[in-house]
């Protein structure tokens, strides 16, 4: 039988290190995408979230701090580990410095590992969970994204989306600027939902959902409404988009259509969603 590999196989903390070493989960509180701000910007995650403090105080000076980040319900990335080298006072805020310790860089956005969180608390002790944190898989590279996880699997936040087109993800720029599709836009504030279609003259799958990214709306008129209303931001915060039937460029747009009117139907999203028509 295999054994399996741990964290500290990898980082080799003695009990003496263990004892003086705490890890702050860092996952969505419902109103934030830290994955996607991740991607966007590492220091989002390492700096503002890993040293934020409301009235719960997470360090001490002198501690070794590590910061795992939420990918799936069970698997997280190692972004960062540090020394606490500061403690600035402050509640609702940044409260720590930090120093980045270069010995464990090659793992930082590499080592993602395996953990069934079932405590509320962002923050642990290593002594006490450190062998139950079992290595997934060591990238050969930085984690840059999700990769295309299938047709009937996507399930991105405007976050994702975003980070998707603006970087042209091969794997997803491959899947998707070819395809026709009967997508859906949900918006998880309120429960409603938009169903559109990409059938070819108005773009194929990738060109549509481009245009959400670049004005939130893609001329869709009860979208227009929403950010004119609500703002681009409530978009960003609150739209998610998923596949509901895809096809291949040769199908013929009135199929697409009549799919399309019949997800909206099923859905009853012009009664209760975002579709108009």
């Amino acid at each position: 039988m295999e054994k399996l590999l741990y964290l500290n196989d990898l980082l080799k903390l003695d009990d003496a290190e263990l004892n003086n070493t705490k890890i702050r989960f860092t996952q969505s509180n419902g109103k934030s995408d830290p994955l996607g701000e991740y991607l966007d910007c590492p220091d989002l995650i390492n700096v503002q979230a890993f040293f934020w403090r409301t009235e719960q105080r997470y360090f001490k000076v002198g501690q070794t701090a590590i910061c795992l980040l939420k990918l799936t319900n069970d698997t997280w990335l190692l972004t960062t580990i540090k020394e606490i080298t500061n403690e600035l006072g402050v509640t609702k805020g940044i409260n720590y410095e930090g120093k980045e310790l270069e010995r464990f860089q090659a793992y930082f956005g590499r080592v993602v590992v395996r953990y069934h969180k079932k405590h509320q608390a962002q923050g642990r002790y290593a002594k006490h969970i450190m062998d139950m944190l079992e290595v997934a898989q060591i990238l050969p590279a930085l984690f840059d994204g999700d990769e295309f996880p299938g047709y009937d699997k996507v399930r991105l936040s405007f976050s994702q989306l975003e980070t998707i087109i603006t970087r042209s993800k091969r794997d997803w720029v491959a899947a998707l600027e070819n395809q026709k599709a009967v997508y859906l836009i949900t918006d998880t504030n309120n429960g409603k939902q938009y169903v559109g279609s990409a059938y070819g003259e108005n773009g194929m799958l990738l060109s549509r959902w481009r245009s959400y990214v670049e004005n939130g709306h893609g001329g869709n008129k009860e979208l227009v409404e929403i950010v004119k209303r609500l703002g681009f931001d409530y978009v960003k915060q609150h739209f998610q988009y998923s596949i509901l039937e895809n096809y291949n460029a040769r199908v013929d747009k009135g199929i697409i259509l009549e799919r399309e009117s019949w997800w909206k139907a099923t859905l009853r999203t012009r009664n209760f969603g975002y579709n108009r028509n």
